[in-house]
This record gives C-alpha cells, structure tokens and sequence, in this order.
C-alpha cells in the first residue's frame, strides 16, 4: 500500500475568522498562477527555441534564449542555463558554453530547501518551486564540460570534471541502495576511463573501464536494455595490457572471445567519436481518478481500483469531516514522453575502413527509470496536496458558496503535474574508437534508419595529431515527432 510521509496531518485548524483572512490572498495566488503558467506544460512555454533547435536553426536557438529577458527570475533558471551551455558547444563555442554550464554546476550545488516554496507547492502544484534538476541531468553538465575542455586541448581540466563526476557518482550510489534503482552510471565511468586514457593515465583508465563493465553487465542491461560496448571490451584489454596486467589480459581476451593484437601502424593517432542521436523525452501530465474514503479515526484514504491504488492520509475526525460529500477527485502526475530518434544507429566510413559506432547511454531510459524510482513519493506529495485544498475548499464553501466554488475552480486548474525537464539532451550516446593516420582525414558518417536502409552520408573531416588521443562529438537532433 503506497504510504504518504510521515507524521503528516492535513493543515487545515483554523477557525472560521481565520479561514476568512486565509482565503483572498490564497485566491490571488492561484489566480495568479493560472495567469501565468496557465495549463501549458514546459516544452510548450518553450515552444520557438524547441523549433528552431530541432530543426538545427543553433543561431536562431541562441538567440532566443538571449533575448529571454526574464530567464534569471524564473524558477527554471538552471534548465536556461543548461540550455544554453548546449547550443553553444554545438556552435563550437566552447569556453562560452563551459562558463553557462559553471553556472549551472554552482546553482545545482548551492541549492537549499525554500519551506515557504515547499509550502506552497503543497497548496497550488511544484511548477512553483525552484528545478533542481534530476541526477542523471546533473551528470550530464559534467559530460558536456569535459567534451568542452577536450576541444579546448585542455586535458587538465578535463579530468577535474573526472573527479567532479566521481564525485556525484559516489553521491548517487550512497543516496541509493536500491539495486532496482538508477543509482550508478556505466557510460560516466566509461566516459572517465576515456579521459583518463587519454592523458596517459592508463592505471586509473583501466580501472574506470572495469568498473563501466560491471555496471553495463549488471545494472545498465537490466535496467536500459543497454549492454557492455564492444569498444569498451577491447579499451580495458589494451590498458591492461599497457599496464603490464598480464593475467588481467587473459582473463578478459578468454571471457570476451578474443586476442589483443597492438597495433604496428607508425604516425597515427586515435579519434573517439561520439554520436549524441535524437532528443531525450519530454515531461507531460495525466491524471488519474481518486475516490475519497473515510477510514476509522479520521483516516481518509484516497482510492484507485483501476490501479490498485491506495493512499491513507492521517487527518482528525473534524478535519476529514470538512470534505463534506466530496468523492471522486482528479489528481495530476508527471509522466515522461518519448520522441523517437530517426536513426537507429551509424557508423563512419574512412579511406578503406568501416567503423560501427556503439550504444553507449540510452537517457530516454534514463530518465524513464529516475521518474519511476520516485513515482510512489510523487503520487504521495500530489495526494498531500490535494487533501489539503480539497478539504480548504469544503470550509470555505460552509462560509460563503460563491467563493468556495471560486477557490474550488481555480484549485481544479492549478491542479498540475510537474513538467520540467532538460529536453535538449540526447535519446542515447553511441560512440567509437579508430586509428587514423596523422594530418587531415575525410570521414562519412551514415545515419541509418530502423530498417537497416541508410537515410543520409554526412562528410566531416579531421585533423589527426599523432600518437594521441583526438575527439570528435557530434549531434544529430532528429526525431520521428
């Protein structure tokens, strides 16, 4: 049975005189959220930069969200950030994009309970409340960074977001216990071991690499679906190897099915090639039908057959007395929305060579597995919610019908769900490793569609320097909606 937290009691022990003075000011504070928030959800209040950001209009996105004169003054000011730290690295401006996500890392970590807008969201709905964003999100800022310090030839920098993401890791596995629970990313402990490959740093590499295999083995491939990549097996055979792991070397080549052959080409260096596919989903709302029941005590239980839903809420005798004959009330939660990316998968083709590119992180599953974890407390928090302005309203309305009907009317439409989120993410990040001769190399990226057909050939270039590791992301928005 899904239990609301505890020690909650329904607020409502005011008397008559002081329910009066309680009522206009609630009344204009829900007139004032209707007004202004309306019953649109965050993708649709967000509707010109959305446009011209799918359709790969970055300039035009950019500038949209320059001219967002209000942005810092919204509850949503870590998603402007976020935002903006996105269309800048795809316009190549990396530092500029790295000091919106510097922000955007600073907000997350400063952030502190508001009780007065934690009260509030149990009155009027949570759009009310400061985003703080989501922990994979969170993650993300950190994954953007380093591709930015990458790109800058700043590899120092790069592997401070590497202890950074340690960091939040260790944060999210401790705040969770739950094996069922998104609590510990493969493709960040991936994306570690590729830094710390980079730099030389073949010790901790190997290590970050290992731990990604567990996670992809165990957590990633029962939870996403996503298994381990084949360009990790054979990154963490080849850093054993660099280490002088001998047995670590055998173990591996016997468990994955093949012999690590090093390489004998001369002035060449490596490329990673991440491919950012699609867009990740969006929040939206539904809502779901409660039958309010009186228990023994007071208790009220709020009831879903359809669902097998019942939450108790502790309230006295008097109080739950107040909600007079109501019985069937609507309550609003969030939900996720995928958008489907046009193409499946993809690999690069150069001078002789065909590269698979390899799922690496799927965040539409992500993010789907974070609302689910919570989706009992979410439930719990809305029910609170709406006991609490249902059982204001039946009080009022013993005062005065006509302004009891108003605040019942204008509670019906504050009655919203949640429907923030970062929606410039990707669906899923594939990626690979080649070895490429030094100076300038022509590539062709294939994208392909769900039927195996190839879609589009894209030529991009790049200028390899030798005996290092050279990067390259890239981002093809495009969805199936």
């Amino acid at each position: 049975m899904p239990l609301l937290p505890e020690n909650i009691m329904l607020p409502l022990k005011t008397s008559k005189k002081g329910a009066s003075r309680f009522v206009a000011p609630f009344l204009a504070l829900l007139f004032f959220t209707f007004v202004f928030s309306g019953c649109r959800t965050y993708y649709q209040q967000q509707q010109e930069f959305q446009q011209h950001f799918r359709t790969g209009n970055l300039e035009d996105a950019a500038r949209v969200l320059e001219n967002d004169r209000r942005a810092d003054r919204r509850r949503t000011r870590l998603l402007h950030l976020m935002n903006q730290g996105v269309v800048q690295h795809m316009l190549g401006n990396y530092r500029e994009s790295n000091r919106f996500f510097e922000e955007a890392f600073v907000l997350a970590e400063d952030f502190r309970r508001n009780l007065g807008d934690e009260t509030l969201a149990l009155l009027i709905n949570p759009k009310v409340t400061e985003y703080r964003g989501e922990p994979f999100e969170l993650l993300m800022i950190h994954y953007y960074k380093a591709m930015n310090f990458i790109q800058l030839g700043d590899m120092n920098a790069a592997l401070v977001e590497c202890r950074r993401l340690n960091i939040a890791l260790n944060a999210l596995s401790d705040r969770f216990n739950n094996e069922n629970r998104y609590r510990r990313d493969a493709f960040i402990h991936n994306l570690m071991g590729i830094i710390y490959d980079a730099t030389g740093d073949y010790n901790n590499a190997f290590i970050a690499y290992r731990n990604a295999l567990e996670i992809y083995e165990d957590d990633f491939s029962r939870l996403f679906g996503v298994g381990p990549p084949e360009q990790l097996k054979r990154d963490l055979v080849r850093t054993a190897h660099r280490m002088g792991f001998t047995d670590q070397v055998r173990l591996f080549e016997e468990r994955f099915g093949f012999r690590y052959q090093p390489s004998s080409r001369e002035n060449t260096g490596d490329l990673v090639f991440f491919w950012n596919n699609g867009l990740g989903p969006v929040k939206d709302e539904f809502s779901i039908l409660f039958t309010i029941v009186r228990g023994s005590g007071g208790t009220l239980q709020f009831v879903n057959e359809e669902y097998g839903f019942v939450f108790p809420v502790p309230a006295s005798e008097r109080e739950s007395g107040d909600l007079g004959d109501l019985r069937v009330v609507r309550v609003a939660f969030p939900k996720y929305v995928e958008r489907k990316p046009l193409y499946a998968t993809a690999r690069i083709k150069t001078a002789g060579e065909t590269h698979s590119l390899y799922l690496g992180q799927n965040l539409n599953a992500v993010a789907f597995q974070s609302l689910n974890d919570r989706m009992l407390r979410e439930m719990g928090t809305a029910i609170l919610r709406l006991a609490i302005r249902q059982a204001a309203e039946q009080r009022i309305r013993k005062e005065d019908e006509t302004i009891g009907a108003i605040f019942g009317l204008l509670g019906a439409i504050a009655e919203q769900a949640d429907t923030r989120n970062w929606q410039t993410l990707p669906h899923s990040i594939h990626y690979t490793r080649m070895e490429l001769p030094a100076g300038k190399n022509d590539l062709k990226l294939e994208l392909i569609l769900p039927n195996g057909n190839t879609a589009r050939t894209l030529p991009l270039s790049k200028e390899i320097q030798p005996s290092q590791t050279n990067f390259m992301n890239f981002h093809t928005p495009d969805t199936r909606r």
